[in-house]
């Protein structure tokens, strides 16, 4: 297996090469764009701001890398991901550097590779959000403690480690710092070094760590009186112990996720799971530790918080990488010979995922025909769909019976033909994602129609919605009614006649439409169109695709 292809040609074209594909998804993603646009606007870099509403909930780091790439790049779904694409191919080399240096290169290019084709890693790595940057810089604060602590007279370790954690903090909060010292403190005492638990904590470290993070908290708290109140205790102590910030889930949330996040490449380790050997197959104790560590620290750490969402496991794929490229690999080189019920059962689960990838590919256009905008129910294909799906169908056909086939007649490269047509198959897959989800998930789809049809003089209200993807792609300022959801706080703080203008209630709403004799307003899902209907005089949709409903109405 080549390194140039593993480590760089791959993850350029998969983490970086193909991140316009898909436009920006609502709500997440437009909104970490509106904020370091908003950004660039205003000069202001220290309070963030989400549709003039001051936005304290996470810190900066991202929105300044985002910000930057906006001013390189200019303002696009390719330059609004790319910090984020380029955490995800850098938690690629942490893999492979992780692998050579607890094992020896061979490992870590498996490793890596691992890491590249699951599910999770890629989906997440393309999503202008915090949690890939987060991890990059966990994952990496981690391995930069261990090597500190395994190379205790190379100070210098140390410092970057610290460095990287003010990173993490500066990336997501408090948690950027917590995991890497609760996992290292725990990994110490588990292999019988907990007199060495002082070593982590270093007078310069500490100091670095300070020297990065205290500029922001000061300039923040000095603009905004409440600042750490809110963003200490709100939004760390109540965000873990209450659930403000999200539903009640199952304690077994993460599970699903973390299998789901594994394929495709997981049905194939039940072949090359080494049995009875598998110490041979992993690294030596005190690694195989802390890795495990590592996975079962985040993963009971979210599951006991009561607010959880499906991007927080993001961290663990990376050890669970390191831990399946290891026994790929030593399924290849040893030449394992698998038993009879063994080799029946793997059959079975790559028919099982075989199956469940086609199904997914083949049922969109089905729901299509059933769609009901009348309930909101709305599943849209373009005449393009088939199209769209032949290369992830190839890719899953061959995926059954070619790496199989090339491994009985080459005696190698079973891996290898795995991981190119996993390679296609996500790479494919991303086509027919855009088809599916843009319509009614991305706000893209009205721009052209907001230009074409609202006058630049014009107010564009969003009735019941709140799309910052609108404000972001046609740089305009949007009145928001009823909807204002995580801006409902920053209201609060606005002058009385911006809020009245800006975010008005519905009754304010249709008072207005009495008043004026033009209003446009954009608005999703056919029931809140005849709301608006049932309200005012006369309605003219100028523009829909059976999600979006952009109307004009008059008083005449």
């Amino acid at each position: 297996m080549q390194k140039r292809y593993v480590l760089f040609l791959i993850p350029l074209i998969l983490y970086i090469g193909l991140l316009g594909v898909l436009p920006q998804m609502e709500p997440d993603e437009a909104r970490y764009s509106l904020i370091p646009s908003a950004m660039n606007q205003s000069g202001n870099y220290v309070t963030p701001q989400l549709k003039h509403i001051i936005y304290l909930e996470k810190p900066p780091l991202v929105y300044w890398a985002t910000a930057l790439s906006f001013k390189i790049f200019g303002e696009n779904d390719f330059s609004a991901r790319l910090f984020v694409g380029l955490c995800a191919w850098g938690c690629i080399l942490l893999a492979y550097f992780i692998g050579k240096n607890i094992r020896d290169e061979k490992t870590g290019l498996y490793a890596a590779a691992v890491l590249t084709i699951s599910a999770f890693p890629f989906t997440l790595g393309r999503l202008n959000i915090l949690d890939t940057p987060l991890t990059f810089f966990i994952c990496l604060s981690i391995w930069l403690g261990y090597l500190a602590l395994k190379k205790q007279k190379q100070k210098y370790l140390f410092y970057l480690f610290y460095f990287s954690c003010a990173l993490a903090f500066l990336t997501k909060g408090v948690i950027g710092v917590v995991f890497p010292f609760a996992i290292l403190v725990l990994w110490l005492i588990w292999i019988g070094r907990w007199r060495e638990l002082w070593k982590l904590f270093s007078p310069i470290g500490i100091l670095i760590f300070l020297l990065v993070v205290c500029p922001w908290l000061i300039l923040a708290q000095k603009e905004n009186s409440d600042f750490l109140w809110f963003f200490f205790v709100r939004e760390h102590l109540l965000r873990f112990t209450t659930k403000m910030h999200g539903k009640t889930e199952p304690f077994y949330y993460y599970l699903p996720l973390i299998i789901g996040g594994i394929m495709p490449w997981s049905v194939y380790l039940i072949k090359a799971w080494p049995g009875k050997s598998i110490r041979k197959a992993l690294f030596a104790k005190d690694e195989n530790r802390l890795l495990l560590i590592w996975i079962l620290f985040i993963f009971l750490f979210y599951t006991l918080s009561s607010s959880k969402l499906a991007t927080y496991i993001s961290p663990v794929f990376l050890p669970i990488a390191l831990f399946a490229g290891s026994i790929f690999r030593h399924y290849e080189e040893n030449a394992i010979d698998i038993s009879r019920k063994k080799k029946i059962f793997y059959r079975l689960a790559v028919i099982f995922q075989t199956s469940i990838i086609f199904i997914a590919l083949l049922i969109p256009p089905i729901l299509n025909k059933y769609s009901d905008p009348a309930k909101g129910l709305v599943v849209m294909t373009s005449d393009k769909w088939w199209l769209y799906i032949v290369l992830p169908l190839l890719a899953v056909i061959f995926m059954a019976f070619l790496p199989e086939m090339i491994e009985r007649k080459f005696h190698r490269g079973w891996f290898l033909s795995l991981y190119a047509l996993c390679v296609i198959l996500l790479a494919g897959s991303l086509f027919p994602v855009k088809d599916f989800l843009a319509p009614y998930r991305s706000s893209l789809v009205a721009k052209d129609a907001i230009s074409r049809y609202v006058p630049k003089d014009q107010d564009l209200y969003q009735y019941r919605v709140n799309f910052y993807g609108i404000d972001f792609y046609n740089k305009i300022r949007t009145p928001v009614v009823e909807d204002f959801g995580e801006l409902s706080e920053g209201t609060t703080k606005l002058p009385p006649a911006e809020k009245k203008r800006y975010f008005l209630t519905r009754e304010e709403f249709f008072q207005l439409c009495a008043q004026r004799k033009d209003v446009y307003c954009i608005t999703q899902h056919r029931n809140k169109l005849d709301e608006i209907r049932t309200k005012v005089r006369h309605v003219d949709v100028l523009w829909d695709n059976k999600a979006f409903y952009l109307l004009h109405i008059s008083n005449s």
